[in-house]
């Protein structure tokens, strides 16, 4: 952290802030929580199970609507701090919401959930796009890396903290119930996330942009139609949108899939909680050192390295049949998974005109948040045929596969490309 810049560290922390929202939001506390308000409500697990599905595939569907055309406004002076400021503000507010909706409202604890969805993931393509602002092309890997792993550091703190008061109420130790612990955990992840994105909203500002036209909707729509009309000027940046549409399908389907997997191999909740938890902690300082090495052998190189360190994940789960093996299996995927996401990040935010970043960071969050769909579906089918979930894990061997032949396609040495002259027409 010393060694970043005021900008640089601000930014970072934000990272260190929204983590908290993945890990208690998304993956561990409410996703119990909802399930128990539907049960009490007479909701069956099935269907409480599919309408949490549903909830996540709208905020999904929603966010990679609005991700384009927002992304574009954007990019015109002073737009980005604002939506980014409007999503991360609409995410904090009904996260703390969350905390004060009767448990047996079931319905309206869904849809607040897809509210803070669409707030987290919109304000993310809009943090994300702001890396090209607080650093230069040579410090982005190890800044994104770093913004990563004090993200993967930070999202421990409240989730300790989360668990203790849940653990200690349900052994009666503090006169509190589950319910409440629960809903203890859901402020304290938005008072988080909201105290440490104070540093971002007074240090970083929008540096490159483009000037403001008298109709910036018009205009962002035929930007956008200029950029597919002028596809191949972007060549290696889609060819890299392509690849990555693939590897990190498979990385989001093995975190996915992590706690299921593991079920079937008779592990039990409370250890998987704290696979989950050690898994967190492995990753900050790996995800680090990929930032460092993706300086030195650059960052298409270093990706490649993680995308084999999953090959041999996905092959080692096929012969997986104990507890132990679990365990060594969650330290690997610590070991790449920040640093894969982290160097995917500055390896596009390198590619992309620095004044169209917004619209381009839209395209790359609809190619993460779409990724979701084929790595599960993959695993179901293969599982399903043959009758073991290793196989299943083995299938995605083949997302990895095509996502590392694409990238090789990427040109060496690939810079940012700049607007062609149709699109700058379109501002003049």
């Amino acid at each position: 952290m010393g060694k970043m810049s005021a900008t640089e560290r601000s930014w970072a922390l934000y990272d260190w802030a929204n983590s908290a929202y993945t890990i208690i939001i998304v993956t561990a506390i409410f996703p119990l929580y909802f399930k128990s308000s539907a049960q009490e409500a007479g909701i069956g697990a099935a269907a409480s199970t599919a309408y949490w599905g549903y909830a996540n595939s709208i905020a999904t569907l929603v966010v990679s609507l609005l991700a384009p055309i927002l992304g574009t406004i954007a990019d015109f002076r002073g737009f980005k701090k604002r939506f980014f400021v409007f999503f991360a503000s609409l995410g904090i507010v009904f996260t703390m919401l969350l905390a004060v909706v009767p448990s047996d409202q079931w319905m309206i604890l869904l849809v607040f959930f897809i509210i803070t969805s669409i707030g987290y993931t919109g304000a993310n393509i809009f943090y994300d796009a702001f890396l090209v602002d607080v650093t230069n092309e040579g410090r982005m890997n190890r800044i994104s890396a770093n913004g990563f792993a004090l993200g993967y550091i930070g999202s421990t703190i409240p989730f300790i903290l989360s668990i203790g008061i849940i653990i200690l109420s349900q052994k009666n130790i503090i006169p509190l119930s589950v319910s409440v612990s629960s809903q203890i955990a859901f402020a304290i992840t938005a008072l988080w996330w909201g105290l440490f994105t104070i540093p971002m909203l007074k240090r970083v500002e929008q540096v490159y942009f483009v000037e403001r036209v008298p109709n910036p909707v018009r205009t962002s729509f035929k930007r956008l139609y200029a950029t597919f009309k002028n596809i191949k000027a972007y060549r290696p940046l889609f060819l890299f949108l392509l690849a990555y549409f693939f590897y990190i399908d498979g990385v989001n389907t093995i975190i996915k899939m992590s706690t299921a997997y593991g079920s079937d191999l008779g592990i039990g909740a409370s250890t998987l909680l704290i696979v989950l938890f050690v898994t967190q902690v492995i990753a900050a300082p790996f995800t680090s050192l990929f930032g460092v090495l993706g300086e030195k052998y650059t960052e298409k190189r270093m990706i490649l390295v993680g995308i084999l360190i999953y090959v041999f994940i996905c092959i080692y789960a096929y012969f997986l049949d104990s507890a132990l093996d679990f365990w060594i299996l969650a330290m690997l995927v610590g070991t790449a998974q920040g640093g894969i996401q982290a160097l995917s990040r500055s390896y596009f935010g390198k590619l992309v005109p620095k004044e169209s970043s917004n619209e381009f960071f839209g395209f790359y969050s609809i190619f993460g948040k779409f990724a979701a769909i084929a790595g599960p579906l993959l695993v179901g089918v293969t599982a399903q045929m043959t009758g073991s979930t290793n196989s299943g894990v083995f299938s995605l061997v083949i997302l990895f596969v095509v996502g590392g032949a694409l990238l090789l396609r990427v040109p060496r040495n690939s810079e940012a490309v700049s607007l062609p002259e149709v699109t700058k027409q379109l501002e003049d």
